[in-house]
């Protein structure tokens, strides 16, 4: 049986041996608040996780999970949080169960997330390979629209960005332009700039699949939509669209 506290232990002090104070200075340009860092790699985060548990094939991913809890409990770096998320990549899919991995998300989230790289990540390398194998519990992201956590708010809109149009396995899963919409408009006016920017990327990626309908909701909110969320959802449309969508503002 593992002895979840000493994984935890030499997961910690694996990472803790690469700590580069240099790379913390220069990490720190990313945000703009100060955090607390290691000055270690995402890609090296990954590779001590996947290391650790490549050599233990015999942990099963029930206790991986309770390893990631204890990474995450005991963590005061920034890379200790990736650390954390790390540990469930590769079990991500299929091992983890179902909607209570989106709880537990959730309250990561809220407690130990702390700024937008962390969020992402999550979103990004953990929910995006579990989603894969659990598309019917997208809709239940649209929960996080009402937390108190501006990371959480965040995740609602990053944690589907990869699914407005996806092909999985033999089927093709299309997230409703109506989800979308209506994450964009409860999160409207949100306080937050990363919430925000996060709306503008969800806009940005349905305007890649559905480039009318994202134009006639631009159209229709263009008033009332922080600037932010406008520049990122056009980025990338056709750029007679584009320029006639910013003259909007210009009225």
């Amino acid at each position: 049986m593992t002895n979840v506290p000493s994984a935890a232990d030499e997961l910690a002090k694996t990472l803790a041996a690469l700590a580069d104070p240099d790379m913390a200075v220069r990490v720190q340009r990313y945000f703009p608040h100060e955090i607390r860092a290691l000055g270690v790699s995402n890609a090296a985060v990954v590779r001590i996780a996947t290391g650790y548990f490549r050599e233990r094939p015999e942990i099963p991913a029930a206790t991986r999970l309770l390893v990631a809890e204890e990474v995450l409990a005991r963590a005061e770096y920034h890379e200790e949080v990736l650390l954390g998320f790390a540990v469930l990549h590769r079990v991500a899919r299929t091992g983890l169960g179902g909607a209570a991995l989106l709880d537990r998300c959730e309250h990561w989230l809220e407690t130990y997330v702390s700024n937008w790289a962390q969020c992402d990540d999550l979103c990004l390398k953990l929910l995006y390979p579990f989603f894969l194998g659990h598309l019917d519990l997208i809709p239940r992201t649209r929960d996080w629209v009402g937390s108190a956590s501006p990371w959480a708010r965040r995740a609602a809109n990053v944690a589907v960005v990869k699914f407005v149009r996806r092909k999985v396995g033999r089927t093709v899963f299309e997230l409703p332009t109506s989800h979308v919409f209506d994450n964009c408009v409860r999160l409207m006016h949100d306080d937050d700039s990363y919430v925000r920017k996060g709306s503008g990327w969800l806009l940005k990626a349905t305007a890649e699949v559905h480039p009318d309908e994202v134009a006639e909701f631009l159209r229709t909110w263009h008033k009332e939509m922080p600037r932010e969320t406008f520049r990122y959802a056009v980025e990338k449309m056709d750029p007679r669209l584009r320029r006639a969508l910013m003259d909007l503002g210009r009225r």
